[in-house]
């Protein structure tokens, strides 16, 4: 089972609702339109079985994997907080 983070950009707002009651379904919690959520192979394919069949060309999904590790790039940095939390800089 791995973290994601579940983003999106619906044009209609009754797909929006539809777009986040799935995703919410899914997750641990989040805020407007990203979430997290821990998916296993099969419950990921699901995800991406129901939201297909609500989202249309001009609307946008992003299903991000959260690594374990931090991954930094350029000139980042990184600042961790006691409370599972990471800011990347």
């Amino acid at each position: 089972m791995h973290n994601y983070i579940i983003a999106y950009d619906i044009f209609d707002k009754n797909r929006l609702r539809k777009v986040k009651n799935i995703a919410y379904s899914y997750a641990l919690g989040g805020q407007k339109s990203a979430v997290e959520a821990p998916l296993d192979a099969k419950s990921l394919k699901q995800l991406v079985k129901e939201l297909n069949s609500i989202i249309e060309d001009n609307d946008k999904v992003n299903i991000i994997k959260v690594f374990s590790q931090t991954i930094l790039l350029a000139k980042a940095s990184q600042i961790t907080f006691e409370k599972n939390g990471l800011i990347i800089l």
